[in-house]
């Protein structure tokens, strides 16, 4: 292999993002290859057969397939902002559960045969939890982003653009502060690149780099 890890990614998935930001902040380079979840590549299903991204190949071979897992790995290599003193496994636990389960099934309810409207009121207990978590500093574990809202805004910015007319009628004032505050952020315009997918003999696309 290439000194160069490697990620499959997939520019709209949350898990997908949170790892892209943690790379991106750590200033890791790896070789970018957008997924087309309809047509997924042989490599990356030979390096992780559940097929799920984000999959990072390390130059080793070693295979990371779990999001958190990856921006932890990126994160303890170099973490120029102190992202892993701002850590919350129980808060991230209860947005990979709980309120993905609730996002799924309001964003998706033919899928999964679900009433939107009751997971959309459960989801937003979440949301109303976090916004008084916010209370305190702006960021959900002190003054600065942190590990736990690279790893949380991707979901509620899903959750937010299910029905952003309802979304912005919700008394969530500290909640939509920190999510613009973050979207509009150069580190996750930096993550948002475009590009085609992914396919065997493409010249590489280096993605690396440390915005403010």
């Amino acid at each position: 292999m290439s000194g160069t890890a490697v990620l499959y990614s997939f520019r709209r998935c949350p898990y997908a993002m949170r790892a892209r930001l943690a790379l991106l902040v750590s200033g890791t380079a790896c070789e970018l290859r957008e997924v087309r979840l309809s047509a997924k590549p042989a490599a990356m299903l030979d390096a992780s057969p559940k097929g799920t991204v984000p999959v990072l190949v390390l130059p080793d071979g070693t295979v990371v397939d779990e999001s958190i897992d990856i921006m932890r790995w990126a994160l303890q290599r170099r973490d120029p902002e102190g992202w892993l003193e701002r850590d919350d496994p129980f808060l991230i636990d209860a947005n990979d559960r709980g309120f993905k389960h609730d996002l799924d099934r309001y964003k998706y309810p033919e899928r999964h045969a679900a009433d939107p409207i009751a997971h959309r009121e459960a989801g937003l207990g979440f949301l109303r939890d976090l916004d008084e978590r916010l209370r305190a500093h702006g960021q959900l574990c002190g003054p600065r982003r942190g590990l736990a809202d690279a790893a949380i805004v991707p979901f509620v910015r899903q959750f937010a653009a299910v029905d952003p007319e309802w979304f912005e009628a919700q008394p969530l004032a500290r909640l939509k502060a920190w999510l613009e505050g973050h979207l509009a952020s150069d580190l996750f315009t930096g993550i948002m690149v475009r590009l085609a997918p992914w396919s065997p003999g493409d010249v590489p696309v280096i993605f690396a780099g440390s915005p403010d």
